[in-house]
């Protein structure tokens, strides 16, 4: 699939050399791409089977063949669109030789994918929450593993700290529907200048209680000075 949907261009008709794997992964490609153009642009409702194999130039017994139906295809569309952005994270996240920047750099990473391709981020951030529960639970679990990079710098910053599985889902939650609002108005190239506000916006937890150098503390003492924190 090109990104964002792009177009494909068709394969020649009639007898010709390519084998049929390459013939069959053209064809999916083409309806992926397709299934991305739609819901990104005209929303979930607009996807049907006779739009999807109309912008792709396929017939509707080679759609069959790939897909069993419409949600099918929307789930396989949306699980390309995130593996193409966590490779994008994981690539600059790897690029960094400390936990901050490694944060700082996943983030831009993230909102720079979905402002470059803006039809596949409505698809997937926004017209995911009209595609059923399964279309659901494939959000659920990206954001999961956006979480885990938190959670796993957050043991390096700050590896006293209680609770830092809850602090990485509340901060990824958060920057979602910043993300989503955005989205949703057609805001989307902004996104990238969004990234240093969100790394400020959520307080870090004082690295003097918990960071490497901090004594360590007990479970339950550790959770009393988290929650003593906040009302200071």
């Amino acid at each position: 699939m090109d990104r964002d949907g792009g177009d494909l261009r068709r394969l020649p008709s009639g007898r010709h050399r390519l084998s049929r794997d390459y013939v069959a992964g053209h064809q999916v490609a083409r309806i992926l791409s397709a299934v991305v153009e739609i819901a990104g642009t005209d929303g979930y409702r607009a996807l049907t089977v006779d739009s999807i194999i109309a912008n792709a130039g396929v017939s509707r017994a080679t759609f069959y063949v790939h897909f069993k139906n419409k949600d099918d295809a929307f789930l396989r569309a949306s699980d390309v669109v995130v593996e193409q952005m966590m490779d994008r994270v994981v690539h600059a996240y790897q690029g960094e030789p400390d936990a901050t920047g490694r944060v700082r750099a996943s983030l831009g990473a993230l909102l720079g994918y979905l402002s470059e391709n803006p039809r596949a981020a409505r698809m997937c951030v926004v017209e995911s929450m009209s595609a059923g529960p399964l279309a659901a639970e494939r959000r659920d679990r990206a954001l999961a593993a956006f979480a885990q990079v938190v959670t796993d710098n957050m043991h390096e910053l700050f590896p006293h700290y209680p609770n830092p599985e809850l602090m990485a889902e509340t901060i990824v939650g958060g920057i979602y529907q910043v993300a989503y609002s955005r989205i949703a108005r057609g805001e989307t190239e902004s996104l990238p200048e969004l990234r240093d506000g969100l790394l400020h916006t959520f307080a870090a937890p004082d690295p003097d209680r918990w960071g490497p150098d901090a004594p360590s503390r007990e479970p339950e003492s550790a959770a009393r000075e988290s929650r003593a924190s906040w009302s200071e």
